[in-house]
């Protein structure tokens, strides 16, 4: 008779951690070349599984994250193969110290041990996350939505055939009850959920083990007046914030606009977003300017409610509100915003430095879309999800975010009786190699 759910879960978690120690000496990029080609060999049964997927699905946005075929599996590949050739990080000494002769002090990079990572809907997160928990020396349980049963099943059982006999370090689950099991593991030691506001909110809310991601994804744009010659760059920049992916976390929500801005660069930019089936939600003074305008559609152009401000559209809707200055446009953001990623569109580096110290999120840029914010783009390999806490790791987090530290004292015979009187420690900085 097979075991209970939570039986399973907490077998697999002390089994993870068993074999996890021992992935953290095995050849874990020869490992990841092994997976990607795996992957491209079956390239064809994974897209044949796949679809299967999405003939019993009806939701069409959900199709839309469940798809995986080709474009998503070659940046799947790329993704694996970037970490593969990326240096080795588990185990470096990233601080030394000589407290006294023949007595020093390291702080050696490690596993932080477990991972439960909880995905829903779309099929490419397992294997990029299972490769950066590979690249790390992580162990992981790994629970994907029933929607992508069939694909996530073959994609993991080619994750086991590339471990081998590591292969006890990963685990996948699905449904309800596996979540309510993962929240309440001793042997798990940080959940990373994956999916709608409404599943980090209920994990973050649920368990007592440290989580490690994000409930919202409000990103803004501010336009101050410098930028005044260069619309342009100015309207590529914003549409490809809101309309490359408009349900991803990093997509544009809100765009603050600078009262000094002239009218025609006001009425210019809201007329190319107009015409490409951008829905605006305007502020009264900015409403007042369009209304009478030719390019003016009552079905894309509506006056800004307060619910507007702090709320994730993921759609082409953008709420737009005019602001006194950049302070005002500090406040705002940090106010409505949810510590993602926001921007700055000015040609003064002296105000980008104060948006930059002013503003509370984790990615914060200059002259650029906010849709960089990606771990793959930041040349992580991939990304287990991205953080918007204070603590660290912030941001999309690659490898270095799913690794922590011990220290390492390596002495010979020193005691610690004789410091403070006789001796004195000598606290020395030891230059380490930076991988």
């Amino acid at each position: 008779m097979s075991l209970p759910l939570s039986k399973q879960v907490e077998k697999a978690a002390a089994e993870a951690r068993t074999c996890g120690r021992l992935l953290q000496q095995a050849p874990r990029s020869e490992i990841l070349r092994h997976y990607a080609s795996l992957l491209k060999e079956q390239a064809e049964n994974i897209f044949a599984a796949n679809q299967l997927d999405l003939e019993r699905e009806d939701d069409a946005n959900l199709k839309k994250r469940l798809k995986f075929d080709l474009p998503k599996l070659e940046s799947v590949l790329s993704g694996i193969e970037t970490l593969a050739a990326m240096p080795e990080v588990l185990g470096t000494v990233e601080l030394a110290t000589k407290l006294d002769t023949g007595l020093v002090l390291e702080r050696v990079r490690t596993p932080i041990g477990v991972l439960a990572i909880i995905f829903e809907a779309r099929p490419d997160a397992l294997p990029q996350i299972a490769a950066l928990a590979i690249k790390s020396g992580n162990a992981a349980l790994l629970k994907g939505g029933r929607e992508a049963g069939q694909t996530n099943a073959l994609l993991f059982s080619l994750l086991r055939e590339a471990l081998g006999t590591y292969a006890p370090a990963f685990h996948l689950f699905e449904g309800r009850e596996a979540v309510e099991s993962m929240l309440k593991s001793k042997d798990i030691d940080l959940i990373i959920p994956r999916g709608s506001k409404e599943l980090v909110t209920y994990i973050q809310q649920n368990t007592q083990i440290p989580v490690l991601g994000h409930a919202d994804g409000i990103c803004h744009i501010y336009i101050d007046d410098t930028y005044e010659q260069s619309l342009a760059q100015a309207g590529d920049i914003v549409l490809d914030a809101k309309l490359t992916y408009p349900a991803a976390c990093n997509s544009l929500e809100c765009l603050l606009l600078d009262k000094n801005l002239s009218t025609s660069f006001k009425l210019n930019l809201c007329r190319e977003l107009v015409s490409n089936q951008v829905e605006l939600r305007l502020t009264p003074s900015l409403y007042q300017l369009v209304q009478s305008q030719p390019f003016f559609q009552p079905n894309l152009c509506k006056p800004a409610t307060p619910s507007d401000f702090g709320y994730e559209f993921g759609a082409a809707i953008l709420a737009v509100a005019e602001v006194d200055g950049l302070e005002a446009a500090i406040n705002h953001i940090n106010t409505f915003g949810s510590g993602h990623t926001d921007a700055l569109l000015s040609e003064s580096q002296a105000s980008f430095e104060r948006f930059f110290q002013g503003v509370d999120s984790s990615s914060v840029y200059h002259n650029c879309s906010t849709r960089f914010a990606d771990g793959f783009r930041y040349g992580f390999g991939a990304e287990v999800g991205i953080s918007t806490g204070r603590m660290p790791p912030r941001g999309p987090v690659g490898v270095e975010g799913l690794l922590t530290y011990k220290y390492r004292l390596v002495g010979a015979g020193h005691i610690t009786a004789p410091y403070g009187k006789s001796k004195q420690f000598i606290h020395e900085p030891i230059k380490v190699q930076k991988v």
